[in-house]
């Protein structure tokens, strides 16, 4: 595990909606301190899907508040149950969650920072921008969203950082254009980005096409978006020679794990690629929603990450267990 999950008992402290279909969701751990926590932190929250019990992850939207954490949930038609749950919450419900950790690695010490936000990518990006404001670094926000009635937070952000806010709503016919605003930052200027693959894609590629450092672009995206909608496929295990239909709402790890094959996984974000399996043949296609494979791995198809990625069809993989592989003692 590269982080120790500390779970806890916590309490919804209260609900509102920031969206049409995004709701901030109240939460104060039973053992709470105000400590800060890092910049782009998330917490895992204990759901509910169909009875079985599951997991989510969520950003924290703002910096450490003597109220509690503060999640945005935006209600997906393509969601596998997680979001319809934590819509459902009242005040007073009863959640198990981890303390927070954050993805995000950013160089406090320069001075030029550009944040991009897609949809609710902007829920780890509030906190991001109140931490830069208060540092007085140069700060820029460029928010694409469907509409302005879809830009969570504008009115708050708006109010911290003026007209260094830029909106990019689709229904006005606006659309950003990276490598435009990559090519006027500063040369030592940092991009903290967080919003859907294919956004986050063109942002990598970009960045790239400007000749800066990718170490200096920090991300993060959604596991559960991709190339096309979630649909049902067929997973064979060569190992074994099961094969299994993985419904539209659950993952295929969860799928193999239920069925009693031995995987191994952590972050369940397709980010740290522990959970990786062998593809051994595809009839159809792989939706690679992990960012742990570069695009040329992705291409070749060799491997998958489970946790988030899907497929169209039959695809035929090794997770390595052998029944009559000899033990040692």
């Amino acid at each position: 595990m590269r982080f120790e999950e500390i779970w806890g008992p916590a309490t919804v402290v209260a609900t509102r909606d920031v969206g049409p279909r995004i709701r901030e969701i109240l939460i104060r751990p039973d053992q709470f301190g105000p400590a800060a926590y890092p910049v782009g932190s998330h917490v895992k929250v204990g759901v509910s899907i169909d009875g079985r019990p599951d997991v989510r992850s969520y950003s924290l939207v703002g910096e450490a508040s003597s109220d509690g954490y503060r999640i945005a949930v935006r209600l997906a038609e393509d969601s596998r149950g997680g979001s319809h749950y934590m819509w459902s919450l009242a005040e007073g419900a009863r959640l198990s969650i981890t303390t927070p950790v954050s993805l995000f690695a950013i160089d406090w010490q320069r001075r030029n920072y550009c944040l991009v936000a897609g949809g609710i990518g902007i829920t780890p990006l509030v906190g991001a921008a109140q931490a830069l404001q208060r540092r007085e670094a140069r700060v820029m926000l460029h928010y694409a969203v469907r509409s302005r009635r879809d830009a969570a937070y504008l009115s708050e952000l708006e109010a911290l950082l003026g007209d260094r806010v830029k909106v990019y709503a689709g229904d006005e016919g606006e659309r950003i254009d990276l490598a435009a605003t990559f090519s006027r930052l500063l040369p030592q200027a940092v991009a903290l980005f967080c919003g859907p693959m294919r956004m986050l894609e063109a942002a990598q590629s970009a960045w790239a096409a400007c000749g800066r450092p990718m170490t200096d672009f920090c991300y993060e995206t959604f596991g559960s978006s991709g190339q096309f909608a979630a649909e049902p496929f067929r997973v064979r295990v060569r190992d074994t020679g099961a094969e299994l239909v993985i419904p539209r709402d659950r993952s295929m790890l969860d799928v193999l794990r239920e069925a009693g094959h031995d995987m191994i996984s952590d972050c369940k974000r397709g980010e740290c690629g522990v959970c990786a399996v062998d593809v051994v043949a595809v009839d159809g296609r792989i939706d690679h929603r992990d960012v742990f494979f570069s695009d040329a791995q992705k291409r070749e198809n060799r491997k998958i990450c489970p946790c988030v990625s899907r497929a169209q069809g039959l695809v035929t993989i090794d997770t390595m267990h052998r029944v009559d592989a000899p033990t040692t003692r």
